[in-house]
């Protein structure tokens, strides 16, 4: 690379000169560096916009969903039952009065063993089935064991057959069944068998097992059972459900029911819970409310400084704050579908609901909206099904206009980004440019002062010579 050293001939600043010159070359260049800083201002700007624009969107999908309005809670009258709302678009609201005349439980039987005794048979059976209980009164045990069908399965003890080998020899046979044993005594304790399973289907029965030097001992079984409920007890309409474990998911819609002791005459009543949709309108009116202000922003003009925002020009970002107040203040049309007996769509209709006010949102002399629970649960409670319609009518057509406008801007942040795109290969080939127009100046002004560096030789070499003839 060829440089100039400043003053070395004719004391001009070389160096100073040509950046100076490069400035004035490299002004187009500039240029489009601010065209670039420019376009990503504005870009931040329409992203911002545009995340305001999505959240308005997400707000009016939640209340448009028909799970929002199902929402439901619910409540028992006793703590022998714990009602849990699951909502979702099956649920309903309603009450249930039901006994719970058993809980389920896993078979538990027991043996009573000497636990240094090696008097255990090498192997015994165990036969899988369930129990029945013929009087239907969980208080007495009296229930009764009915093989499934299956063999039994053999369970090989090994030598020497002790009370401890036998609980490893269960737990091996991987039968759903946990063995164990438990020391009461010195000697004493108790061979425990446990079901993995609670329910009536998931009973056994032990066969071949006995301890030689308790022989006077046998096999006790508290049966395993299902949790039954009876609902409407006492009427023509009883009818009576049950669970292999306590949890009833499919007694009252959108309502999970969880019996944990017997009890008599348990109501578990479940009502719309308004608070979930009240949650979603005001969501919806925070999201519209932060895009106004976003986008007034991005566009506002200062008179005062005669300054604008990255967005003041955008005629169609300044727009979108008027499209959806419109929507808002001009009252609410929308369509109804109507159904057949099937559940097809077979035509619409045309629905003119309204004022808004009457979903508690209104517009301010501000431009901002407000929403008031208490006037929502007013109207919904005189006219449940045109409040719901109206809602979900009015949050479907922000959900498409919201979707047509972050459509919009985004169109234009990619038009944005490819025309940054080009602005930077233009700025590249102006970098290749400007370096080999700074390497010319440089060998132009090293070879102005190579030259005059000559020409004061010569002018010395003449003047010596003139000076020697006189």
């Amino acid at each position: 690379m060829t440089s100039s050293v400043d003053g070395m001939v004719s004391g001009m600043q070389t160096t100073s000169m040509i950046n100076s010159l490069m400035k004035v070359e490299a002004a187009p260049q500039t240029k489009l560096k601010t065209k670039v800083e420019t376009a990503e201002t504005a870009i931040t700007s329409y992203q911002s916009v545009n995340a305001k624009l999505k959240a308005v969107k997400s707000a009016a999908e939640g209340l448009a969903r028909l799970e929002t309005w199902r929402s439901m809670k619910a409540t028992s009258t006793s703590d022998a039952v714990t009602a849990t709302a699951s909502g979702g678009v099956g649920g309903m609201s309603g009450s249930l009065t039901f006994d719970v005349r058993s809980v389920a439980r896993a078979q538990t039987s027991v043996l009573k063993v000497d636990t240094a005794s090696e008097g255990f048979p090498t192997s015994f059976t165990i036969q899988s089935g369930s129990w029945s209980d013929p009087d239907n009164d969980a208080n007495t045990d009296n229930d009764t064991f009915s093989a499934d069908g299956t063999a039994a399965k053999t369970i090989n003890v090994g030598s020497p057959p002790t009370a401890e080998k036998v609980a490893a020899a269960v737990n091996s046979a991987d039968i759903g069944i946990r063995a164990y044993v438990v020391k009461t005594g010195a000697n004493a304790g108790a061979l425990q068998f446990t079901g993995s399973k609670s329910g009536a289907a998931n009973g056994f029965d032990i066969q071949g097992l006995t301890d030689q030097f308790n022989a006077q001992e046998s096999v006790k079984t508290t049966s395993s059972r299902d949790a039954k409920l009876v609902v409407n007890p006492g009427t023509n309409t009883e009818y009576a459900v049950t669970s292999s474990t306590n949890t009833f998911a499919d007694v009252m819609p959108g309502v999970t029911l969880n019996a944990s002791k017997i009890e008599n005459g348990v109501t578990v009543s479940a009502t719309n819970d308004m608070s979930a949709v009240t949650a979603k309108i005001q969501a919806y009116v925070d999201a519209a409310n932060e895009a106004f202000n976003e986008i007034k922003t991005q566009t506002a003009f200062d008179i005062d400084t005669k300054k604008g925002s990255p967005l003041t020009g955008d005629f169609t970002v300044r727009q979108m704050n008027q499209s959806m107040l419109s929507m808002i203040s001009g009252g609410l049309t929308y369509q109804k579908n109507i159904y057949d007996a099937d559940g097809k769509v077979t035509s619409t209709t045309d629905v003119a609901f309204g004022s808004l006010s009457q979903l508690g949102i209104e517009l301010d002399r501000s431009g901002t909206l407000t929403f008031t629970a208490s006037k929502f649960e007013e109207a919904y409670q005189k006219d449940p099904s045109a409040i719901q319609g109206g809602a979900i009518g009015f949050a479907n057509q922000v959900k498409a206009l919201a979707t047509k406008q972050s459509n919009s801007v985004t169109d234009v942040i990619t038009g944005r980004k490819n025309e940054i795109d080009s602005l930077n290969g233009q700025i590249e080939n102006w970098d290749v440019r400007l370096a080999g127009r700074r390497l010319a100046l440089q060998k132009q002004y090293a070879g102005l002062e190579t030259a005059l560096g000559k020409l004061q030789n010569q002018s010395s070499w003449l003047s010596g010579q003139l000076a020697g003839l006189g």
